[in-house]
């Protein structure tokens, strides 16, 4: 799991009991982070292996993570999404292997580096690769064996590599566990739902994977025949369904977390139900998670879904039996917009067993109202979603849920000639991000004048939250007997009518055949999560056409009529979180005992405070000997030795690799934790938790924590107000100065962009303008001129004469904005110096000439003899000159050759190269 980031600014009163009291404020206003008086040390230092394997007689390239010494660990494997390669599961596979298994990942066939063509999990090629590598696995010491050959093993990956997860566990016993994100139970149902061709989606994938000619021919050539006829055939259906897990439904029966989007119409939640009825029938464990997002965007939920992955390990795979593997189904719901952000707020609900889909039914009675098709009445849905026009209803619902009959109204519309224009609800790639809004009112929707029939309840007396797939009964008519194609969908309406939400923007597709036409027929809406509120109303809308499936070519005239009412699950068993009132409503208390359960640790542990030293007055930082142990162990450093020393108006970065101990030195520099050896001293005095020459030292940790309905203004006279220091001493003008809010600043919180949350956040930090300002990743979450209005905002910092420390990860930046650099790696000191020191080495070289030097002369330059490349600079008054085989004299000389007017020579590379040459056989 990883730690909560926090944003920390010390600024501390002057007396304990204040002092006390305002970390408790603070700690609500830091956005619910963790304080400490132990060491978040880290994970231990992870390595990782790249190879080439043949597992299955193509070449696999792999990548293999451990860390930890030589003990004996369970392994997972880690498969990437459909497109992309190894690399993409890099840092999962990082966290795991610090978490103490053996994790192995690697791009599928036809990806990365990979040899062989895309079979879309085909179980002699992608699943026998699966095979290999766990054989593979097998032969590795450190990992723990059931028996010889047989590794202990679970498999995880999101969309293509959560089903070869599924297939791997279905074809190969040695399988223990698995989890699944976002992932198909059968492909053809998910390309060709009810036989309707999901053409939208069907072109994205076969073009991600890198266009037809990257597939094995026979896959290639089914997609370029059911493309042209806009139908899939039978020999289409029966070519996805034998590579797709439910192929192997009876032979899957590994304990099964099983994570589902809600916002995806490539793999609905109706997937992933398939996948619990058959897995659990098998007898073993199955969970069931809803998230927000999915193949259609939206929240990921990255985090949570990968600590709750980490968990199901545990227990099944470690077999640590008091591990909390979380509730049989959870469901990630969302109401309200997060002000800070613009983000849909979310809350969890969930229950101890499985609901299913439709559990809890309840029948809402509908009524044709016309709007779309014959009998239309004034009013469409538009491309915002709105629909105006009034209508009354016939139909009742009383407040005990008791309701009439529908009243089996018909709606007739047509199929326009060549399905065009098609109605729109999912947009893959654009309506994501639409999506996950939907139930705010907010989605890119459209339904033609003509196109689609719809059914509607009155106003409902009482909310109704629906959990799973709603149903109706149905009569299809086509005019000329041929098949009828339907999307169904079931609207939000707000009580004036104006507002129509799609929820997760989600269609059923429907291939209704002659034979099933002119009776009843049960249809199924698409399975959501979704509260409809009292005095709202249910709409259901069958549309002749969908953007992202194919409608028939020919002009047809459909009838439907509604035969019963509108049936939609409620899932009672399922409980939403209470936890409903502002964070900071219910953090308070919580955040006020682990503060004072850790002053009083800090207090018991605190010795006595070395001495000032005068010496050292005016320095802004020294640090001496400085070592800190990962917990537990009695040997193994986070940080080891290190030694450094900045002085006034430098902005020193902090740089180095994953677990060089950048975190951990800079916690112990905040007062955090508290170093095993060595010292710090900030202007001469040691850091303790708590002194007070932490007045002095501002810092900035990633993670917003402002109160969104206040403006920034208001949030920083508040912060300021926490730390029980004199108004005038804030200095806020200097502050907001530097930081560049101009007028935003009497805005709400809510109205800001990420680049102004950073910077208000920065101007927090800068509040009472400490001599010593500390930045962790500053620029993260920014786009280019964000990160560069941020590099000004350090520089015009510590042009006062104050000092700034920055950790990043974007070299380039720190190359501009730093001039002093610390480069650490595996908790030592690599090296400390001016950037231009640092960098000022190796084999290029910068000419600076008096004049602008020309395309011409550049290409000149650049075919001497023993020259490897000559560029002209940005400013174009000079040549980066790559000497290969030539000398700085030889170059020189042949530049007044030439006639260049040189004005100076000296060498030149970038950090980027400077900073892998120095941590050269670290972890990048």
């Amino acid at each position: 799991m990883e730690t909560p980031t926090v944003r920390w600014r010390r600024l501390l009163p002057r007396t304990p009991a204040r002092w006390a009291a305002a970390v408790a404020v603070l700690a609500v206003l830091v956005g619910g982070g963790t304080w400490t008086a132990v060491a978040d040390d880290g994970p231990p230092a992870v390595q990782r292996e790249d190879r080439m394997l043949r597992p299955g007689g193509v070449e696999i390239d792999t990548s293999y993570f451990t860390a930890g010494g030589s003990g004996k660990r369970p392994a997972v494997l880690i498969g990437h999404g459909f497109g992309g390669s190894k690399n993409d599961v890099r840092a999962q596979a990082e966290k795991l292997a610090a978490d103490g298994y053996a994790v192995l990942t690697w791009s599928a066939r036809g990806f990365g580096k990979s040899g062989g063509a895309i079979s879309l999990n085909d179980p002699e090629g992608e699943v026998k690769d699966v095979s290999g590598l766990i054989d593979w696995l097998a032969g590795r010491p450190e990992v723990e064996l059931d028996e010889k050959g047989d590794p202990r093993v679970g498999l995880t990956g999101a969309s293509y590599g959560g089903a070869v997860s599924l297939l791997a566990a279905g074809y190969d016993q040695r399988v223990d566990a698995i989890a699944p994100v976002i992932t198909y139970w059968n492909l053809a149902d998910a390309l060709f739902p009810d036989g309707v061709f999901k053409k939208l989606w069907a072109g994205i994938f076969v073009t991600s994977g890198g266009g037809c000619e990257k597939f094995e021919k026979k896959l290639c050539e089914m997609y370029e025949r059911v493309a042209v006829s806009g139908k899939p055939d039978a020999a289409a259906t029966e070519l996805l369904t034998e590579r797709s897990p439910s192929a192997v439904a009876d032979r899957i029966k590994v304990p099964s977390l099983l994570v589902q989007g809600q916002s995806d119409s490539l793999f609905p939640l109706g997937h992933a139900d398939a996948m619990q009825k058959a897995i659990s029938a098998n007898g073993a464990p199955v969970s069931v998670d809803w998230i927000s997002g999915g193949h259609d965007g939206g929240d990921s939920e990255t985090a949570r879904v990968e600590g709750r992955v980490g968990s199901w390990f545990d227990r099944y795979l470690k077999e640590e039996t008091g591990t909390d593997t979380g509730p049989a189904f959870r469901v990630t719901r969302t109401g309200g917009i997060d002000s800070t952000d613009g983000a849909a707020l979310k809350r969890g609900a969930s229950s101890d067993t499985y609901p299913g889909l439709r559990s809890g039914g309840r029948e809402i009675p509908l009524r044709a109202t016309g709007g779309g098709g014959a009998s239309a009445e004034n009013g469409t849905g538009t491309g915002t979603g709105a629909e105006s026009g009034t209508e009354t209803g016939s139909g009742t619902e009383t407040g005990s849920g008791t309701a009439t009959k529908s009243t089996g109204s018909a709606e007739t519309f047509r199929n326009p000639a060549g399905a065009v224009p098609p109605a729109i609800s999912a947009v893959p790639g654009v309506g994501g991000g639409l999506s996950q809004l939907s139930s705010l009112g907010v989605g890119l929707l459209l339904d033609f004048p003509g196109q689609f029939g719809r059914f509607e309840s009155a106003p409902l007396a009482t909310s109704v939250h629906v959990t799973g797939t709603p149903t109706v009964r149905v009569n299809v008519k086509e005019a000329a007997g041929q098949d009828a194609v339907l999307f169904g969908k079931v609207y939000d309406v707000s009580p004036d009518g104006r507002q129509q939400v799609l929820p997760s923007q989600l269609v059923a597709p429907y291939r209704i055949t002659p034979d099933q036409q002119g009776k009843p027929i049960e249809l199924a809406l698409p399975a959501v999560d979704h509260e409809f509120d009292a005095g709202h109303r249910m709409r259901l809308v069958f549309s002749a056409t969908d953007l992202g499936y194919a409608s028939p070519a020919e002009p047809a005239t459909y009838t439907v009529t509604a035969d019963g009412p509108l049936t939609v699950p409620t899932a009672p068993a399922v409980a939403t979180a209470a936890a409903t009132l502002p964070w900071w409503t219910w953090g308070l208390p919580a955040a006020a005992l682990v503060i004072a359960a850790g002053l009083l640790i800090t207090a018991r542990r605190r010795t006595a405070t070395p001495a000032p030293d005068p010496a050292l007055t005016d320095v802004p930082l020294q640090i001496t000997g400085l070592s800190k142990k990962y917990a537990k162990s009695v040997d193994r450093y986070a940080v080891r030795e290190l030694s450094f020393r900045v002085e006034k108006g430098q902005v020193l970065g902090l740089l180095g690799p994953n677990g060089a101990g950048k975190t951990t030195t800079l916690r112990m520099l905040m007062g955090l934790i508290t170093p095993d050896e060595g010292e710090i001293r900030v202007f001469g005095q040691a850091i303790r938790p708590g002194a007070p020459v932490l007045s002095r030292v501002g810092a900035f940790v990633e993670g917003a924590g402002f109160l969104p309905h206040l403006s920034g203004r208001a949030n920083l006279d508040l912060y300021w107000q926490a730390t029980g220091r004199p108004a005038e001493d804030a200095h806020i003008e200097e502050a907001l100065e530097i930081a560049g809010l101009g007028d935003a600043l009497a805005r709400a919180v809510r109205t800001y962009s990420q680049g102004m949350r950073q910077r208000l956040a920065i101007a927090q930090a800068m509040l009472g303008m400490p001599d010593l300002l500390i930045l962790d990743e500053p620029t993260n979450g920014l786009d280019p001129p964000q990160i560069r209005e941020m590099r000004d905002v350090m520089i015009r910092y510590a042009a006062g004469g104050r000092t700034v420390i920055v950790s990043s990860h974007l070299l380039s930046e720190v190359e501009q904005s730093c001039t002093h650099l610390v480069v650490m790696d595996r908790g030592r000191l690599v090296q400390a110096g001016p950037v231009a020191e640092i960098t000022g080495s190796g084999d290029m070289i910068l000419v600076t000439v008096a004049e602008p030097v020309s395309e011409p002369l550049a290409e000149k330059v650049a075919s001497l003899p023993g020259i490897g490349s000559a560029v002209r600079t940005d400013d174009g008054r000079g040549l980066l000159v790559r000497l290969d085989g030539a000398t700085t004299s030889r170059l020189v000389a042949d530049l007044v050759r030439l006639d260049v007017p040189v004005t100076g020579v000296g060498p030149h590379r970038r950090l980027e190269d400077a900073f892998l040459t120095l941590i050269s056989g670290g972890a990048a």
